[in-house]
């Protein structure tokens, strides 16, 4: 199937799901506690924030799990701006701009970011920072050409990651396409977020058709790819009819971020076998339709 050409702007989440607002709490191997962070929406997409301990019910591979640990709170942000610099996104900059600006209003005094910009390969152009502006200014800056590696920044986004000070990290990428120059193919990247449990956000503006003669399959299955790892890791891809609606989705997705659950179990599975474990989440409530994203699995820790 050909897919439509879209701008993509891609944004997600590094570590909500193995962080605990109230106590910082970081999952690593061997660390038997699990977080599973969930953003619950009524039928009419504003957030649910009133929900309890007891609204919640979590299962892994099918088996009831105890809530032990549950949390409302906002805790800082650590974010990486991911930016399509290639010579699609020539007459876009301005655009990615004003999507990062929009962000950053939401941002939080303890929050804080890096900037990478990719065409022909990936460049961490500032490392973390606590200033937005900082970031701001980069972007107005960067200048367009050439190509698109967008795996070997998400790659590179995520060795980064490992630097973040606060236990919440978040990815936002803005890309207008699929990947045409990376080393690193969409099975290690899908490999690498499950590892690293990402929770992925999407934004697509449709613009066009994909022609087979002139775009590669990376190409024409680059945006497929990305949606599918947002519904994986309990993000969203947010379909939207022009640029101009950009910023206002992007400063909507930064709130919403401030507006998860954070659940924590242990497992009742002892086995460290490094195997993949999927979650399963329902909710007792009166309310119909109401909508669920979640992180969907973990990898067990190996002995």
């Amino acid at each position: 199937m050909i897919l439509p050409k879209k701008s993509l702007f891609f944004l997600s989440i590094l570590g909500p799901g193995l962080a605990l607002a109230s106590d910082q709490t970081t999952i690593r191997s061997g660390v038997s506690l699990v977080t599973i962070p969930v953003h619950v929406t009524t039928e009419r997409g504003l957030s649910l924030t009133n929900l309890e301990r007891d609204d919640f019910q979590l299962f892994e591979d099918n088996a009831p799990q105890r809530i032990v640990t549950f949390s409302k709170q906002d805790a800082p942000l650590s974010v990486g701006f991911l930016l399509d610099a290639s010579g699609s996104m020539r007459n876009r900059m301005k655009t990615a701009s004003e999507s990062a600006v929009a962000f950053c209003k939401t941002a939080n005094p303890q929050d804080e970011f890096f900037l990478i910009h990719f065409n022909e390969r990936a460049r961490l152009d500032i490392p973390f920072t606590n200033d937005p502006g900082e970031i701001l200014r980069q972007v107005t800056r960067v200048r367009a050409f050439g190509r698109t590696s967008l795996l070997d920044a998400i790659s590179l986004a995520l060795a980064e990651m490992k630097n973040a000070k606060n236990s919440r990290k978040a990815l936002v990428i803005l890309s207008d396409g699929g990947d045409n120059r990376s080393r690193h193919t969409a099975g290690q990247i899908r490999l690498a977020m499950a590892e690293t449990d990402v929770q992925l956000y999407a934004m697509g503006i449709y613009d066009g058709a994909l022609e087979e003669i002139t775009h590669t399959r990376e190409e024409q299955n680059g945006p497929e790819l990305l949606s599918a790892l947002a519904a994986m890791t309990g993000g969203r891809h947010y379909p939207v009819s022009s640029f101009a609606d950009l910023a206002p989705i992007s400063e909507r997705i930064g709130l919403e971020l401030r507006n998860e659950y954070v659940l924590g179990y242990v497992s009742t599975n002892p086995e460290l076998d490094g195997k993949y474990r999927r979650v399963q989440l329902k909710i007792k409530s009166p309310l119909p339709a109401l909508r669920t994203e979640y992180r969907k699995g973990y990898y067990a820790p190996k002995q």
